[in-house]
């Protein structure tokens, strides 16, 4: 991804950089209590600059070896999110799992929206998948109509998915077939096309 894109209020969705790490450590720090009920446990390593350039010196592999799309959330000079395509299978399934979390001050106001329907757009024309799939747990509401928003439909409940806040929970599972997706307004309009490199 050779460019950022706009999602609104002043943030931009950008390939992440190994630099990020500092501005990552302290983005998890600011939200660490509000995103504890929705991701796995975390060690202490991970809210440190150290443990972030580590992680995404291995999200930067991943997405040289064509597994993973890591993004981030810019605004000015603060890190307000991500979003990652991960688990990326070619062949006959040509797929990926969707992530995401934002900022609490951007929480509610269409960044994540916007941000997933221009991540849908790279995955669909920079990618050529034919699949995203996403997993919420049950009463996590505001995800859920994120994914909708964006013509995710529900697909099923995986019982004891993951592993989240200590504890094996049941998931909502939704997917998006991309090539459906032409007939579905993906939010923004997509933008010009952008070069993976």
């Amino acid at each position: 991804m050779s460019a950022s894109i706009a999602v609104g209020h002043g943030t931009v969705l950008r390939l992440i950089v190994r630099e990020d790490g500092p501005a990552l450590a302290e983005a998890y720090r600011r939200n660490r209590r509000r995103l504890a009920p929705w991701e796995p446990l975390r060690s202490a390593r991970f809210f440190e600059a150290g443990g972030q350039t580590d992680a995404i010196a291995d999200a930067l592999h991943g997405y040289r070896s064509g597994a993973l799309l890591p993004l981030v959330l810019e605004r000015g000079d603060q890190l307000v999110g991500r979003v990652t395509l991960s688990n990326v299978v070619r062949g006959a399934f040509d797929s990926a799992d969707l992530g995401y979390w934002v900022d609490a001050e951007l929480e509610g106001r269409g960044v994540m929206t916007r941000a997933v329907g221009a991540t849908l757009g790279l995955a669909r024309d920079e990618l050529r998948l034919h699949r995203v799939q996403a997993g919420t747990l049950l009463h996590n509401v505001g995800s859920q109509t994120v994914l909708e928003r964006n013509g995710f439909e529900r697909i099923g409940v995986a019982r004891r998915y993951l592993r989240i806040a200590g504890e094996w929970q049941d998931h909502l599972l939704f997917q998006v077939l991309l090539e459906d997706a032409a007939t579905t307004p993906l939010l923004p309009p997509q933008p010009s096309p952008m070069l993976l490199v």
